[in-house]
């Protein structure tokens, strides 16, 4: 599994197509034709990586939105970062962030 940490940031692959119905999503990577389904808080988190990008962001955002302990979404972002990560439906934004 790819080792992602908080401080990283990532993309959503140019190669996805993302589709949300009533909370719930199903990710495809067209060129490999691995596709991906995500719960409600596993959506949000997609929708807020492909917002934001920075992880440590995101956690932030979560932390916000949720009445969950902080390490408990940490966790968990990190978790299915690395799967995305490893299934090549997000990728590592190495381009510097817009101000």
């Amino acid at each position: 599994m790819a080792t992602i940490s908080l401080h990283a940031s990532l993309k959503v692959s140019d190669d996805v197509a993302f589709r949300e119905l009533d909370g719930e999503a199903v990710i495809l990577n067209l060129a490999s034709g691995i596709y991906f389904g995500l719960d409600r808080t596993g959506t949000r988190m997609w929708q807020l990586v492909d917002q934001h990008g920075a992880l440590q962001e995101v956690l932030a955002i979560l932390c916000d939105q949720y009445d969950a302990p902080a390490a408990t979404l940490e966790t968990d972002l990190i978790r299915l970062a690395g799967e995305l990560v490893d299934k090549g439906l997000l990728v590592e934004n190495h381009e510097p962030a817009a101000r």
